[in-house]
């Protein structure tokens, strides 16, 4: 894995682009800096919360597999908060004074919560055998909160939020804000978000991203991420996304929909 970020430097505006393009409101056929990743941190959520609560605590290796990935998670959903913080509310408030004030307050009890979690599962990594099931089933409820939560959070964002940034922004403007996103993020963080757009997109929705990405990306770049996308993916929904690029059957990125 250490060499791939490398490979997907160059093409990370690329990726990060396209990624939220497969997934705009067919209604309004607007752009929505939100649907996207928000799939894919839904996704990688309840990837999480799974783990957790069927991890074998008498199984070194599983418990520390699982605590490293929650890790992961709880430093992408930080990174996530930081970068709507910094730009998406930024450019809401400086156009409409309060109109990111909801969002930006859950972003600080957030921020509380992943920090509380942090800590939570740094006892559990330390912790003795005898103690384990107790700290595990509270890291297991309290996750539970915070992914209820957000999943609360996110639908305000992608409903409230987005209807806000239309009225405030044009297209072009709110892919402007997106590009500022993508250049905050290292490649190694790309490469984590990517694995779960992998995951949490349609087929039809991850082909039109691909072909976004061939468009704008170095060749190599590509073939990376192919690379990674067949190792996240079941046998059966790889073959329909080669299917799709190979026979050019692709969603136009401008059309798709959730």
């Amino acid at each position: 894995m250490s060499t791939v970020p490398a490979l997907l430097d160059p093409a990370a505006q690329a990726i990060h682009q396209a990624a939220q393009q497969p997934t705009q409101q067919a209604t309004t056929a607007r752009l929505d800096i939100y649907a996207g990743i928000h799939k894919a941190l839904r996704t990688l959520m309840g990837d999480i919360l799974g783990r957790l609560g069927r991890c074998d605590l008498d199984h070194p290796g599983e418990l520390r597999d699982t605590l490293d990935r929650t890790d992961l998670m709880l430093d992408l959903m930080a990174s996530h908060v930081d970068s709507e913080n910094t730009v998406i509310h930024t450019a809401i408030e400086a156009r409409l004074p309060e109109g990111a004030r909801q969002t930006t307050e859950d972003h600080v009890e957030h921020q509380h919560s992943i920090a509380a979690l942090r800590q939570d599962v740094q006892v559990l990594r330390v912790a003795q055998p005898v103690q384990r099931p107790l700290l595990a089933r509270h890291l297991y409820r309290q996750m539970a909160l915070f992914v209820a939560e957000n999943l609360e959070h996110m639908h305000v964002e992608e409903t409230t939020n987005n209807a806000t940034l239309w009225s405030l922004f044009t297209d072009a403007e709110i892919g402007q804000l997106e590009g500022q996103i993508v250049s905050r993020l290292s490649p190694e963080k790309m490469m984590a978000y990517m694995r779960w757009f992998a995951v949490g997109l349609s087929t039809a929705e991850l082909t039109g991203l691909l072909q976004a990405m061939r468009l704008g990306a170095p060749a190599e770049a590509f073939d990376a991420t192919l690379a990674l996308i067949k190792g996240e993916l079941s046998p059966e929904r790889w073959d329909r996304l080669a299917t799709a690029l190979q026979m050019g059957s692709l969603v136009p990125a401008s059309t798709a929909t959730h």
